[in-house]
Formats: structure tokens, sequence, C-alpha cells
């Protein structure tokens, strides 16, 4: 009986330490993608980057792995205990509604230990009359 318990506890001490790791995972991935995308948005706004180019509709490219591997920008060259350093994508959005606002759709992705831990985070900026407009989102399910 007593084996049977001390087997019972060691298990639950086990899944109690993966689920230690994951959650650290994901809030190094999120802290990663936070600091991509503040830094992006920077960028976005100083002009200091190229952006895809403006589209009508909301930007899809984020949405593609060849597109977002092959546009996206580093903006730091490792994050500490990430797998790889966060990314992001800047994409231009024309507004129908204000054709005279700048706009923007950044997309950033950051890396926890294992590629698996990913979060996604995005940031809608609109630029109009000298103000600056933020709306930001997390994505939940990664899109590839």
């Amino acid at each position: 009986m007593m084996l049977v318990t001390s087997a019972a506890w060691f298990e639950a001490s086990l899944a109690s330490a993966r689920g230690t790791a994951n959650t650290q995972g994901h809030l190094q991935a999120f802290h990663a993608a936070d600091a991509a995308l503040a830094s992006c948005a920077q960028m976005a706004l100083a002009n200091t980057t190229t952006a895809l180019p403006d589209v009508a509709g909301e930007p899809e490219g984020w949405r593609r792995a060849a597109t977002f591997e092959a546009r996206a920008q580093t903006p730091a060259t490792q994050w500490p205990g990430s797998l790889r350093p966060p990314q992001c994508l800047i994409e231009g959005w024309q507004l129908a509604t204000r054709p005279d606002a700048r706009a923007w759709l950044i997309t950033a992705r950051g890396f926890g230990t294992t590629l698996a831990s990913q979060a996604w985070l995005q940031l809608t900026l609109v630029v109009e009359d000298g103000r600056t407009e933020r709306h930001w989102r997390q994505i939940v399910a990664r899109p590839f």
C-alpha cells in the first residue's frame, strides 16, 4: 500500500513539474513576443523599417508560413532562454473607412525553450491627424 501511495505522489510531482515547465516556456515566449511587438511598433512609427505593401483588406501575410519566414524581422538577435529570437512581421493596411490614416498590422512571434512553446501577439497601429491608436490582441491558435 505504501508503495502504491508513493508511486502516486511521485507521478503527481512529475505532472506538476511538467506543468510548471510548460507555463514557464509559455511566459518566456510571451515576453519575447511582447518585446518584439514593442520594438517593431517603434520601427514602424519611425519609418525605419520596411513593411509589406499596403493591402485594402485585413493583411493576411502573417497567416502564411512562407511569407512570415521570408519577411519577418528579428528585432533582437537573441532572447534569454529562448530557442530562437523573437520575430515580427509588419504589414501595411489601407483602411477603407479612413483614407487619410496610415495603418499597420504588426504580428510578433516569441519562442520559449522549445519550438512548441510559441506565443503570437498582434498590434494594429493607426496614425491619423497626429494621433496614434494602438489595438492589441493575443493570437490563441498558431496560424501555422
